[in-house]
């Protein structure tokens, strides 16, 4: 690549040094940049040449280049002198307090390695997350993203122990925690950095979060209570005070104690009042540098992911024991995962290795490479990975064991295998505490428990109450939302679930946590799609599609893609469910997302039955309802009944429509889905005699008049005027059918309309959309028939769609060639295609 020289280029080598700090950052602060570009001597003008040479641009006060990779080809091919160089004048160059994460990092990127103190500095601006802001993902939730909760500890107490025995290396680990005795006070010294109580602010232990979602590092929690550690160099009291103090949870200090940052109104805890940071630091000899640094005085803006997972790496090219770099690396991986970096993550977790690591240490690193799995990899592969990590966390860490567990329920969902959900589960109604987060976890696991055993009404009498309370105790953690969500989805709470779906949504974006913004936006996807509101579904799943593929998860995008295809089913659109459908399988084969699959045949299904094609449908549908190892997926299997259930009665399978009906209907009764009674109405409304039918299908709008959603509605009006046609009532059916067109218009069903239309059609009302050219001459009984044949059907499967002998459609078809003046199928077909294909009635 051909780069400029000159000053432009010694521009250029300081956005590039800059970007180092945050991969994948819009643009550099112009200020910051243009601040170096002055001290090192450059003209006023430098700007202006890059510009007009078409290499950068300023845009609302940030520095962006027309090429992304001219500024980083420039950096690494500078000379290391040059660009520890660019750095230094970097982190003279940023404003505020010197101790800041961007001007640790910068100053620690200008230093040879390994250097102790700067790297313990960086490494605790990175760290420590409930003082200079609130928490970000997974801080409110153990289940959630956020980061690494064990691995915290470990980062916060090398960067404040004073000088070990030999190496200046922490001594020994004690439950994940590198401890060494202080030379100022003697003691073993176990930092106090978060608050610890239950408020917003506290960064709660693991199982605080959701089974479904991201599983996350608890935070600060039981490695960190412990008495201060009064070193040297603070000449504070060390009293083990952190983000909580006094008598609430998350109460901030007032003027007088201490030096206070204030951030949008809240203020940080005194510097001096931290006893994880008080003992002397090897390198910097002073404890109160690094509590003022993780404080961040006159910063306006919270580090994203990617800027701490660049502090914690170049904290541990800097860290010359293998220990602690092995866990900075960790952390580094982590927070790369969280930003959407997948690859960058993996780099970092090769480089970390596992060889000398303690358990706990060993533990977090398959943490996180399991949930990398979990995302974009074999499934089944993710859960024993995870289930791995849970082992080697379980003496240690026992709530950040869970985590993990719960990690691996999340593939064994994935899986559509109970067994292993529930061997991944452990015991509900273990190691749960008294805050109402933990309350609510183990009311979580008890109700999936009993789901997973197929008592689903057991199950909904603890998920119920997870859904109740679990705006309150998940408060803004995203993860805790999620949690909620899924349990209102179980139980058929859809108004809940979009609602609590969509606040996680408006979280995880404004804290830049893109791997929970594609899961946040797949779960409101599905309430919208049970809702009946399929438009605003393949509006989330588009999204969510863009927003997965950009984060790596390609398992999320395989479940993205089946709900758009379900979605393109009720639209009317078989080319889109078609791409979506195969889209998703070839990511859903060789990673066993048993649940995408399902998804993805359903809406095949739906789309053949949408067009007529019921032995199509119900052939497809089948398996996926039935019992066996080609059973579909467990939480799908009962949504997807009364689409087979229509297809197999319509294509003369009454046998097995009734069986899986006898099925459907425990579940219903089960309160699993507010349609699902209706639905239940409708199913034995088909498969029953005509003294039955019509109460049936009374019955069923008057449970869909309960439940709402336009698109149940407009199907069973549409199997209810159908019917009526077939029994010679067509005033009564048009009535019907005129009720159903407004829902299917409503809804945006257009191929589920345009069956309608065929339907008024046939009972002689005159439709907005008349059949075209030559076959306005066909009655509609031949239109129909002509439709048909036309899209290859014999003439015994058009008398089985049409309720009709085979003889009647031989006598119509032969007048449909006499009218048309066709002599072949072929003939016929190719008329039909050219006057424009619509759907078959039913």
């Amino acid at each position: 690549m051909d780069a400029p020289s000159g000053p432009v280029r010694e521009l250029l080598l300081l956005i590039g040094a800059e970007l180092e700090r945050d991969e994948g950052a819009a643009g550099v602060d112009a200020d910051l940049v243009l601040r170096a570009a002055e001290a090192a001597g450059l003209d006023a003008g430098v700007l202006e040449n890059a510009e007009a040479a078409g290499l950068v641009r300023l845009d609302g006060g940030r520095l962006r280049c027309t090429d992304s990779r001219l500024p980083r080809h420039v950096y690494t091919a500078a000379p290391r002198a040059r660009r520890r160089s660019a750095h230094r004048l970097l982190a003279a160059a940023c404003e505020g307090d010197p101790h800041a994460l961007p001007a640790l990092y910068h100053r620690a990127s200008s230093t040879e390695s390994p250097a102790p103190g700067p790297a313990d500095e960086l490494a605790a601006a990175a760290a420590e997350p409930g003082v200079r802001r609130w928490p970000v993902e997974g801080e409110g939730s153990g289940v959630g993203e956020g980061g690494p909760r064990g691995l915290s500890a470990l980062y916060q107490r090398a960067a404040s122990v004073a000088e070990g025995p030999a190496s200046g290396a922490p001594s020994v680990l004690r439950h994940g925690v590198p401890v060494a005795e202080s030379p100022a006070a003697g003691v073993v010294g176990e930092p106090v950095v978060a608050a610890e109580g239950p408020g917003p602010c506290r960064w709660p232990v693991d199982g605080e979060g959701s089974g479904v979602g991201e599983g996350g590092p608890r935070g600060l929690s039981a490695y960190q209570r412990g008495p201060a550690v009064v070193g040297p160099a603070s000449g504070a009291a060390g009293e083990p005070v952190a983000a909580a103090e006094g008598p609430g949870p998350c109460r901030l200090p007032v003027d007088g104690e201490g030096s206070a940052v204030r951030e949008g109104g809240r203020r940080a805890p005194s510097v001096s009042r931290h006893g994880a940071f008080v003992a002397g630091s090897p390198a910097s000899g002073a404890a109160g540098e690094l509590v003022a640094a993780a404080a961040e005085p006159g910063s306006h803006r919270w580090p994203s992911h990617r800027e701490r997972s660049a502090a914690y790496a170049r904290a541990a090219e800097l860290t010359a024991d293998q220990v602690l770099r092995g866990v900075r690396l960790t952390a580094a991986a982590e927070h790369a995962r969280l930003g959407g970096l997948p690859h960058r993550a993996r780099e970092l977790l090769a480089a970390a290795g596992p060889e000398g690591l303690p358990d706990a240490a060993r533990g977090a690193a398959e943490l996180v490479r399991g949930r990398l799995a979990l995302h974009d990899g074999p499934v089944a592969d993710a859960r024993e990975t995870l289930l791995l990590a849970a082992e080697l966390l379980t003496r240690d860490d026992p709530p950040l064991a869970l985590t993990a567990r719960l990690a691996a329920t999340e593939a064994a969902w994935a899986m559509g295998d109970a067994r292993a959900y529930l061997e991944a589960l452990g015991h509900p109604a273990s190691r749960t505490g008294p805050a109402p987060a933990d309350r609510e976890l183990a009311s979580y696991r008890a109700g999936m428990a009993e789901v997973m055993q197929g008592r689903l009404g057991a199950g909904r009498v603890p998920l119920g109450g997870v859904v109740a309370d679990g705006t309150v105790t998940a408060g803004d953690d995203p993860v805790a939302l999620l949690r909620t969500g899924v349990a209102a989805l179980v139980v058929g709470d859809l108004p809940a679930a979009c609602r609590v779906n969509s606040r996680a949504l408006a979280l995880a974006r404004a804290r830049g946590t893109y791997v929970l913004v594609s899961q946040a936006l797949e779960h409101l996807a599905y309430g919208e799609l049970r809702a009946g509101r399929h438009a605003r579904a393949r509006a989330h799943a588009e999204e969510g599609l863009r927003a997965a593929l950009d984060a790596g998860q390609h398992n999320i995008a395989a479940h993205q893609h089946a709900i758009l295809a379900l979605a393109a089913s009720v639209e009317g659109d078989p080319e889109s469910v078609a791409e979506h459908a195969a889209a998703a399988e070839r990511v859903a084969a060789p990673h066993g997302l048993t649940q995408a699959a399902t998804l993805a045949q359903w809406a095949r299904a739906r789309a053949d039955l949408g067009r007529g094609r019921v032995p199509e449908a119900a052939a497809r549908l089948g398996p996926l309802v039935g019992p066996g190892p080609r059973s579909g997926h467990f939480a799908v299997r009962m949504l997807a009944v009364p689409c087979f259930v229509e297809a197999a009665a319509r294509a003369g399978q009454a046998a097995a429509a009734r069986s899986a009906v006898a099925e459907f209907a425990v579940w219903a009764g089960q309160g699993a889905d507010p349609q699902a009674p209706a639905q239940l109405a409708r199913c034995r409304a088909l498969l029953s005699g005509p003294e039955e039918c019509e109460p049936l299908f009374t019955a069923a709008l008057a449970c869909h008049d309960r439940a709402g959603g336009d698109f149940e509605r407009g199907r069973t009006q549409l199997l209810y005027g159908a019917w009526l046609r077939r029994r010679r009532r067509p005033g009564e059916a048009r009535g019907r059918l005129r009720d159903a067109l407004v829902s299917f218009e409503r809804g945006g069903a257009a191929g589920w309309a345009e069956q309608t239309r065929a339907e008024l059609r046939a009972t002689g009302e005159a439709t907005e959309q008349e059949p075209p050219g030559p076959l306005a001459l066909l009655t509609p009984q031949q239109l129909r028939i002509a439709r048909c044949v036309a899209e290859g059907a014999t003439n015994r499967e058009v008398a089985l769609h049409l309720s009709v002998s085979p003889r009647t459609v031989d006598h119509h078809l032969r007048n449909v060639f006499a009218v048309l003046g066709v002599r072949s199928r072929v003939e016929l077909s190719r008329l039909v295609d050219r006057a424009g294909e619509t759907a078959a009635p039913l």
